[in-house]
């Protein structure tokens, strides 16, 4: 430790000492330290009330020099509401007074200051209602006596009212607002001796939210005040407002003593926002500048939204001359009446007679004469002290506030009937009792009693009274004053969908429109479509973009689409699922009823031809065709004709087996038969020649095994596939969007390409059997119409492996249906129909003699 630094220690413990030394010499004096503050109005009484009223509006600014004692708060601009405020607490003191039935034989008296709007005088004056002013010489414990008022009433803002608050609370010093709505004034925790009669901004805050969400804005600016008021109900506003889907384009702040570029600066976020709708969380003296402000920048047609401080407020609507806020809705306590009171109010006389100067202001300022000889051009009587307010018209004589001044007397009842409980009050109060500024405070809290006007009065747990509020708005007609039309209620105690009561139809809205502003970011999204937030912005900012193919959405505003179910598709709006329509090849219409021609056609085709070989039977022609194959032939081709027709109408769990497994087994017996046809073609010839006998090897009963063994392999494989996983009827939810495709899933692909595949086979083999006897002598020629029926089937099925691919929903069974017939066509046109034509028109040709002969069928 530096010696320069002990030696500094030495002196101020040394002063310490000397310090103590005079002071036990001297005798001990409790002194109040700074200037006195005087009271504006003062009455003894038995148990004294404080009072606490901004009479003024403001101050003047000055500049400290910090070398001379700063002068008094110098006030300005005369507020009468706080004047009313006053004669209604005088009015309840006077009418307790003068009670027999409420403390009897006690007199309440009180000492009233002027705050002047100023917080830090606020304070001071609260702390002078807790001390007396004289000083007095005794022990120090003496200095700690009872404060000299029971109970302070105000202060109407809330900014003040929470640093009185703050500085009070530990006495427990009773403190009733009759205006000051701040939320945070309900933490008992900060504010134990709080009270008011006004409800909490918690609720008017939620209510305006609803009130909001009620007219359908969802696009919103919000003004306030820059103080607890103004900020903590704006706080809640917020939070209530974002849960309702509300979004807030803009939030700013002034006071009305803040420098005028402060505010032209919201002026100008005014003017650049989108949103129509102004939420005004503003103190009736700051309404005042925002309105001058409007006013000078000509801007109108704004849909305001106010609260309680100044939605009904006369001196608000007066100052109003550009019709600025016109149409506002807002909240506000509901009316009241207190009868006598306007007519105390009224009589201003007392006032006079208390011969102080700030009521000499108030006196010249209400009659505008002066009580001072002046020759200045703006006054030109002189006061007489005798004016009579009978036509005078201003804000001390409009009586809008009625509702506040009821507040405040309902708080002087209350400190009374506490006072009433403590006091044994029955024919005499116990004079004797002692008071303690926490036993009142508790017995304020348990109060219940109604006023005169049977209006009930009680504290929550948060020393809160219950949330109402009428719904007012502002209508001018014919360029009269404003009327405050009741328009709905709110009642916070009610369940929550029924606690606001609007009148929508009886609005009128703002630049007295009777049709409601639209006040959104984005439009509602309709039905068909969902929201998809705009990028950097707010929820409330969105676009609409339709659902997407398959999905719907039934709501306004959907944030969703949902897809429909499989057998249901969108409607042409897309805001509801319709069944959709189920799809097959069906007789009854154009394309199934001419296939099932076609089909009919050939089979009463093969029918004929079969006829008319079995009346040839015996000749040659006939004869030398292998008439056993040929009528084989013609019974399989006429079960080709027929299966097509299994194809056909809705498909079921027989007709898909019975469809692909016919169709494969009739078609390998009649490619079995013309193979054996082609084989006895060429086994013929081969036995023509010199030293060969091969017809022994294929001769009838061989040609009859060859056909039922091709074909029993075509069983098999069908056998196989139904076992193992047959075709069975499906819906087709994927090929058409808005149709249902009734089709015959294939079960084992394997075992339809098996099938498809052997029948191939068979057709290759007998087209190239084919091919090879076509040169062979022409009394055996029939293999050239079989090698040209032969390559029409492979070509008819070649081209239908691709078409059926590619073909959706039942064209694909039209194009399996064409193959089969068109093939079986060929087979019979091309075998059949050139013999038939001999044995019909060329009968001469129908000889032995031409069937061994060249030109034979030419």
């Amino acid at each position: 430790m530096s010696a320069k630094r002990r030696l500094r220690q030495g002196w101020l413990l040394l002063q310490f000492l000397l310090i103590a030394c005079f002071s036990q010499a001297e005798e001990l004096v409790c002194s109040q330290n700074g200037d006195l503050e005087n009271p504006q109005l003062v009455k003894d009484g038995d148990v004294m009330l404080g009072g606490l009223f901004s009479f003024h509006n403001n101050w003047k600014e000055r500049e400290e020099t910090y070398t001379d004692k700063p002068l008094p708060l110098q006030c300005t601009s005369l507020n009468f509401r706080e004047f009313q405020l006053a004669q209604a607490m005088l009015f309840a003191i006077e009418e307790i007074n003068n009670s027999s039935d409420l403390l009897p034989g006690i007199s309440l008296g009180y000492k009233i200051y002027d705050t002047c709007g100023f917080n830090a005088r606020s304070v001071k004056v609260a702390l002078a209602l807790l001390n007396e002013y004289e000083n007095v010489s005794a022990p120090s414990k003496e200095c700690g006596r009872p404060a000299q008022v029971q109970a302070i009433m105000g202060e109407a803002s809330s900014s003040p009212s929470t640093a009185i608050a703050t500085v009070i609370g530990p006495f427990f010093i009773p403190m009733i607002s009759h205006f000051a709505t701040c939320a945070c004034l309900s933490d008992k925790s900060k504010y134990p001796s709080f009270l008011r009669t006004i409800p909490s901004d918690y609720y008017q805050s939620r209510a305006l939210a609803q009130l909001v969400r009620h007219f359908g804005w969802t696009w919103v600016g919000a003004v306030r005040t820059n103080d607890d008021y103004g900020n903590s109900g704006m706080a809640t506003f917020t939070e209530a407002a974002q849960h309702l889907g509300i979004c807030l384009e803009y939030s700013v702040s002034f006071f009305r003593t803040e420098p005028a570029g402060k505010i032209q600066k919201i002026i100008n976020i005014i003017k650049a926002s989108t949103s129509k709708v102004i939420v005004a969380f503003l103190s009736q003296a700051d309404m005042d500048v925002i309105i001058h402000e409007f006013s000078s920048h000509n801007l109108t047609g704004y849909q305001w939204v106010g609260t309680e401080a100044w939605i009904f407020d006369f001196q608000t609507a007066a100052g109003d001359r550009n019709h600025i806020l016109d149409g506002a809705v807002g909240l506000s306590i509901p009316k009241a009446h207190v009868s006598g009171l306007q007519e105390f109010i009224l009589n201003v006389e007392p006032l006079f007679s208390s011969n102080n100067d700030l009521f000499t202001e108030f006196w010249e300022t209400l009659f505008g004469c002066t009580f001072k000889r002046s020759y200045s051009v703006e006054i030109k009587t002189q006061c007489t002290g005798q004016e009579d307010l009978t036509g005078v018209e201003n804000t001390f004589t409009d009586m809008s506030l009625m509702p506040i001044f009821n507040n405040m007397y309902k708080g002087v009842y209350a400190v009374a009937h506490a006072l009433h409980n403590i006091l044994s009050c029955n024919q005499t109060c116990d004079s004797n009792a002692q008071l303690h500024p926490l036993t009142i405070l508790q017995q304020i809290k348990e109060i219940y009693f109604k006023t005169k006007e049977g209006d009930e009065v009680y504290f929550n747990a948060n020393g809160d009274p219950a949330a109402k509020y009428e719904i007012i708005n502002w209508q001018r007609r014919d360029n009269g004053p404003v009327e405050f039309a009741v328009v709905g209620l709110y009642d916070a105690s009610l369940a929550g969908d029924r606690q606001m009561d609007v009148q929508i139809e009886s609005i009128i809205w703002a630049q007295n429109s009777l049709m409601m502003p639209v006040s959104v970011c984005s439009e509602k999204c309709p039905p068909g479509t969902r929201k998809v937030l705009q990028k950097g912005k707010p929820i409330c900012c969105y676009d609409c973009l339709h659902c997407a193919e398959g999905e719907i959405s039934n709501s306004t505003d959907s944030v969703t689409c949902v897809r429909c179910p499989l057998d249901s598709w969108p409607n042409e709006n897309r805001d509801a699922c319709i069944k959709k329509e189920t799809e097959f090849l069906s007789y009854k219409e154009i394309m199934g009823a001419l296939l099932t021609a076609a089909s009919l056609f050939g089979t009463c085709m093969t029918v004929v031809v079969a006829v008319i070989f079995v009346t040839y039977r015996n000749t040659p022609l006939v004869r030398a065709n292998n008439s056993e194959l040929s009528f084989l032939l013609l019974f399989s081709l006429k079960l080709c004709f027929l299966c097509s027709l299994t194809f056909i109408g809705q498909p079921s769990d027989w007709s898909c087996m019975l469809r692909h497994t016919a169709f494969g087994i009739t078609f390998v017996l009649c490619i079995s038969c013309v193979l054996g046809k082609t084989i006895v073609v060429l086994m013929a010839f081969k036995a023509t020649l010199p030293g060969r006998n091969v017809m022994k090897w294929f001769g009838p009963t061989q040609q009859r095994v060859s056909v039922l063994g091709f074909t029993l392999i075509q069983v098999i494989i069908c056998i196989l596939w139904l076992s193992i996983s047959p075709p069975f009827p499906s819906k087709n939810f994927e090929g058409f969007k808005d149709k249902i495709i009734l089709e015959c899933a294939l079960g084992s692909a394997v075992g339809f390409w098996a099938v498809l595949g052997y029948i191939g086979f068979l057709a290759v083999l007998c087209f190239i059997c084919a091919f090879l006897a076509r040169k062979l002598p022409d009394n055996f020629n029939e293999a050239k119409f079989i090698t040209f029926s032969m390559l029409i089937f492979c070509a008819v099925w070649i081209t239908f492996i691709p078409a059926y691919v590619s073909s959706p929903g039942k064209f694909s069974v039209a194009v399996e249906i064409f193959a089969i017939l068109a093939s079986s066509f060929g087979l019979l046109f091309c075998i059949f129909i050139p013999k038939c034509y001999v044995m019909l028109i060329k009968p001469e040709k129908n000889t032995k003699k031409n069937m061994m002969g060249k030109g034979a069928l030419k």
